[in-house]
């Protein structure tokens, strides 16, 4: 079992088959997603990895979270998730999960925030039919109706569809194929729509009820420190 990964939403755009027809991809980034701890059974009795993404100031921290990051060798980041995964597919701590740790073709499962709606009556919330248009129903068509019995029961229900908040809820969307996969700006495209407001954070990973695409790499596509330092272009003197 592979590590997910945590991504950003960027929005929505399509892209072109050979055909001419037009398919709608969600764009997610990767902005520098990397190993932050490993969880281990015997110190933690499973086995996960953390993981972090996007950048966060420092100076906004308190000083343990700034510890727990210096003590990683890690950046600050802002968002943190754990995976779960089996032993052999344990990725070292500060290695950066690049795009192609997903293939063009397999499909996977997004988990996000949805986008929160506010207050909403029961017919924008469950779908209710409302009241009728006529017949001795003024000012409330749109209302619920009875939320409970007569005498027997004499009480509504818990659980009962009611209006209140909608929405700003987690929300897993399962089995979206990965359509395009840009490695340089690291970009992984999948089709159709994905939980979650554009800017906002989402986790990724391979789908549970698919078999995982052959040319998948194992334990994953990553880059570590050592050679993230070694690309960088080296400082001229007087700098």
């Amino acid at each position: 079992m592979r590590s997910g990964v945590v991504a950003q939403k960027m929005g929505m755009t399509r892209l072109f088959t050979d055909a001419g027809e037009h398919v709608p991809v969600t764009v997610l980034r990767l902005a520098q997603c990397q190993v932050i701890a490993h969880r281990t059974k015997d110190k933690n009795g499973y086995v996960a990895l953390q993981l972090g993404s996007g950048e966060r100031r420092a100076g906004n921290m308190i000083k343990a979270d700034r510890g727990y990051f210096a003590a990683a060798k890690v950046e600050p980041k802002r968002k943190l998730a754990e995976f779960r995964v089996s032993e052999d597919a344990m990725i070292p701590v500060g290695a950066e999960i690049t795009a192609d740790h997903f293939v063009e073709g397999q499909f996977v499962d997004v988990c996000g925030i949805s986008i929160g709606k506010g207050f909403a009556g029961g017919m924008k919330r469950w779908n209710f039919g409302g009241l009728r248009a006529t017949h001795g129903v003024s000012v409330s068509h749109r209302s619920i109706g009875s939320t409970g019995g007569r005498q027997d029961p004499g009480k509504t229900f818990k659980n009962k569809k009611m209006p209140g908040h909608m929405g700003h809820t987690r929300i897993t969307t399962l089995n979206l194929k990965v359509a395009k996969i840009d490695i340089e700006r690291g970009l992984v495209m999948v089709e159709g729509a994905v939980p979650g407001s554009k800017g906002g954070w989402i986790t990724l990973r391979d789908a549970v009820k698919k078999k995982l695409h052959k040319n998948a790499p194992k334990p994953g596509k990553f880059r570590l420190a050592e050679a993230v330092a070694s690309e960088a272009p080296a400082a001229k003197e007087g700098e």
